[in-house]
């Protein structure tokens, strides 16, 4: 066994491998970008939501508040006239990415940990490197990427863009492999 401090190294190393290389995705790659579409007529619906002066939050149009009022004929024929929508509306600053940047490098730290952790349980010091890489690889891949095909699932987000962001936690997993495997305590 090992313990999570003996490879706090790692742990750091991982995070920081990832954040590289989820930047490279984002920035140079930019196979993202075709994740979310344009509405018709964008001028006249950015408009209206700015005279509703809508509050940050996520919302659901047409809402209700539980099951009861879901049976409702009232609420049927509000989702059968449509639209049907799901929404997040941002905050003040909302392109302002440093509050992201630091939360993701936090996440990539976290995901780090229980990788390590689970790898530190079932192995000892030396252990062969793919021993780590694959114990710590799968982890590190449940936790960045599994849970994403809820959104598609249950949210209706677009496949092809979930499937792109688990393709990316694939890729995540891995770097997080190959650190941990890389620098593990002899």
């Amino acid at each position: 066994m090992v313990s999570v401090t003996a490879l706090w190294l790692p742990i750091l190393v991982a995070a920081v491998l990832v954040f590289i290389v989820s930047s490279i995705i984002h920035t140079v790659l930019q196979y993202h970008n075709t994740d979310y579409g344009g509405v018709p007529n964008e001028d006249s619906l950015r408009k209206a939501m700015r005279e509703l002066n809508i509050p940050p939050g996520d919302y659901m149009v047409p809402h209700c508040a539980g099951g009861k009022e879901r049976n409702s004929d009232e609420f049927k024929q509000k989702v059968d006239e449509g639209p049907v929508v799901m929404m997040t509306v941002y905050g003040d600053d909302p392109l302002n990415m440093t509050s992201s940047l630091i939360h993701w490098f936090l996440y990539c730290i976290l995901i780090s940990v229980f990788a390590a952790y689970v790898a530190g349980i079932a192995l000892g010091p030396g252990a062969d490197y793919m021993a780590v890489f694959r114990i710590a690889g799968t982890v590190a891949f449940a936790a960045y990427g599994l849970a994403l095909l809820q959104n598609s699932i249950w949210y209706k987000k677009n496949w092809t863009a979930t499937l792109k962001s688990v393709f990316d936690s694939f890729i995540y997993g891995l770097v997080t492999a190959g650190a941990l495997g890389w620098l593990w305590p002899g």
